[in-house]
């Protein structure tokens, strides 16, 4: 038998130590929300591949889908000879994007294809270079969401110099003392300090920060952003990337607020395993881009969009976005309790928006320390324990949950016993 141990030794030597993996545990089979290695441990799924697979691992429908596909073609380029399910996953989300349409779709393959090709279509419909995108907000790691994401260490660190005519801003943060009003009047101060507003095509913003750490927009500033963008000219691209999808118990997590984009960026969770992005946006501003400037050789690719288009039918037929809320519920209100507790002073904030929460661990809860060392300890502990559970935030004191949304109440009860062990566990290392 394979070990975890000698695949952790095959990778070390064939793959660039820059391509970081959070556990050193090698995945034989997966379903639902349960995966097992390759010496046949099960662990109960709280990351989702990254918030890929809201509809879990391998659902039947979406299997079904992609074989369907696989048994009539694979790739013969959408830009050459096109094909029938691009179209119609591109007419089904033209309708369900938050934005003032009539909607058109471009699919891609990555979330930094879709960020790249959002300020492409920005900055070819407005003629205008510069973008503001957010502190602690993660794009992607070329050159250009690199510069647009606004946490160094690690995915910018010695990879600069960066593309020009980039600038951030706080991002609201109650629980760090950065108010609604602080990032509008940086915003205002960047107007007059660093570049005018008729010299901006595009503000780029997470609802809910993902890598950032889970931090939720107040649904009034997203308000405000709309008013300011709207008074200026300059596009509103929101970044559903990560909490989109259903994740945040609305399709799309812009929608709490009632807020609509020019554009919305979306991957992961998309194509349910699947590599997939798209960029969804007003039809004017989607057509503003010359033919010929806009495309890939895999993007939207048929089997991807197959399984796309099972997704959202999976959404529907389980009513994935009523779960979701009462998801989140369940792991917030579980979380609050531990935190109400003097078993575990360390737990500063449990925040979510429907199945999207976050965890943030502190040394004390007068200073807000980041607890970061201890975080990953109990990060680690779970998953000696059996559960799967990723950290993040700018200080990396954060553990968050994506458990898929079609996870049983069961799966999801012994999942958050296994966290609330390993954090007593990790307390006492």
């Amino acid at each position: 038998m394979t070990t975890n141990h000698e695949l952790l030794e095959r990778r070390n030597n064939a793959v660039p130590r820059g391509v970081a993996t959070a556990t050193g545990v090698f995945a034989a089979r997966a379903e639902n929300a349960e995966v097992w290695d390759v010496e046949g441990k099960r662990y109960i799924d709280f990351a989702g591949g990254i918030a890929v697979l809201n509809t879990g691992h391998r659902h039947p429908k979406v299997m079904n889908a992609i074989q369907k596909q696989l048994e009539r073609f694979t790739h013969p380029c959408f830009q050459v000879t096109p094909y029938e399910p691009y179209i119609a996953l591109a007419e089904k989300l033209n309708r369900l994007a938050p934005c003032k349409g009539p909607n058109k779709t471009i699919f891609l393959t990555t979330g930094a294809e879709a960020i790249e090709n959002a300020i492409k279509i920005a900055r070819g419909a407005t003629k205008r270079p510069a973008v503001i995108s957010f502190v602690g907000g993660f794009h992607g790691r070329t050159l250009m969401t690199m510069a647009l994401t606004g946490k160094v260490d690690p995915y910018k660190k010695g990879f600069g110099p960066f593309p020009g005519e980039v600038y951030h801003l706080p991002y609201p943060n109650r629980f760090h003392d950065v108010s609604a009003e602080d990032s509008l009047r940086a915003l205002e101060f960047l107007f007059k300090a660093d570049v005018e507003p008729s010299r901006v095509a595009a503000m780029l913003i997470e609802p809910v920060q993902g890598e950032g750490g889970f931090y939720i927009a107040p649904f009034e500033f997203l308000r405000e952003l709309r008013k300011v963008c709207d008074r200026h000219g300059i596009l509103l691209v929101a970044d559903e990337i990560q909490c989109g999808f259903g994740r945040t118990g609305k399709m799309f997590a812009i929608e709490h607020a009632g807020v609509q984009a020019d554009l919305v960026t979306m991957a992961k969770s998309l194509g349910g395993g699947m590599p997939l992005s798209a960029v969804t946006g007003r039809a004017e501003i989607m057509d503003a881009v010359e033919p010929g400037g806009l495309g890939g050789t895999y993007a939207g690719n048929p089997v991807a969009c197959a399984a796309a288009i099972a997704v959202l039918e999976v959404f529907e037929e389980e009513k994935l976005l009523e779960r979701s809320t009462k998801i989140g519920e369940r792991v917030v209100r579980r979380m609050n309790e531990l935190a109400a507790t003097n078993r575990f002073p360390c737990i500063g904030e449990v925040r979510g928006l429907g199945g999207m929460v976050a965890i943030e661990l502190v040394e004390d809860r007068t200073t807000k320390t980041p607890a970061a060392a201890l975080t990953k300890r109990w990060a680690t502990q779970s998953l000696k324990n059996g559960l799967i559970l990723l950290t993040c935030g700018v200080y990396g004191n954060v553990a968050r949950v994506l458990v898929p949304l079609t996870a049983s109440d069961a799966i999801v009860e012994e999942g958050l016993k296994i966290m609330e062990r390993s954090l007593e566990e990790a307390l006492a290392a």
